[in-house]
């Protein structure tokens, strides 16, 4: 059996609690005796920590797809005549206000005080994530669910970690160079910033990926799944 503490261990768990603190902590307001301040507080710390994460997903794809384009403009790739620079991401408006550092820290102070409030009830700690799970780990059952989005013509590869500790993620760009390794990723999601096909051209990419824990492959492999690219 695994035992998890209520706070994730991981960037994107830790946005997924804020944002679900964010809208669920009103309707115990009254009742644990939470402040309009902490109301705001959590929400302002919510939006800016998504806000600062995604940027920097979006700022590691950026910096991948100029390593990407320098190595291709160095060396040249077979059936590329042509290169485009890489697109600088847009950040997404509007932008949400800076918050004081300390978040999770934050965070933590008013969970505690929370759960020491006379009022609280496990099932109010369950509605809220603010208590751990029990729960028996078969990593053999494992399998990823992988899904797209498109940021600035790349293929981002959505996926969630659970309890594994990184997902090992294939390419087939439809070269004849069947499927080669994307990347191994510890923290969703994984932008692929490769250069696209030539401009008039388009490819279908084609991604899987497995599941790792403690530094071995575990569980089945993804189903494949397949995106139009082109310029």
């Amino acid at each position: 059996m695994s035992t998890t503490y209520y706070m994730p261990t991981n960037d994107s768990g830790k946005a997924d609690l804020l944002d679900h603190l964010a809208n669920n902590l009103t309707q115990y307001q009254t009742v644990l005796a939470i402040s309009a301040e902490d109301i705001a507080g959590v929400l302002a710390d919510a939006l800016s920590f998504r806000y600062t994460l995604q940027s920097m997903f979006d700022m590691q794809a950026y910096g991948q797809a100029w390593t990407e384009y320098k190595n291709l403009s160095r060396d040249g790739t077979p059936g590329f005549s042509t290169a485009t620079w890489p697109v600088a991401p847009l950040l997404v408006l509007p932008t949400p206000a800076a918050v004081v550092p300390g978040i999770i820290p934050r965070l933590s102070k008013l969970v505690a005080r929370i759960k020491t409030n006379k009022n609280y009830t496990a099932a109010i700690g369950q509605d809220l994530w603010l208590v751990g799970t029990h729960s028996p780990i078969d990593p053999s059952t494992w399998k990823p669910i992988l899904s797209l989005q498109n940021n600035a013509g790349h293929p981002t590869i959505v996926w969630t970690k659970g309890d594994a500790t990184a997902i090992e993620i294939w390419v087939d760009r439809g070269d004849g160079a069947n499927f080669v390794l994307l990347t191994m990723n510890t923290e969703p999601n994984t932008p692929d910033a490769s250069p696209l096909p030539p401009i008039g051209t388009s490819a279908a990419w084609k991604y899987k990926a497995i599941y790792h824990y403690h530094d071995a492959q575990v569980g089945q492999w993804s189903d494949v799944i397949s995106v139009a690219v082109g310029n």
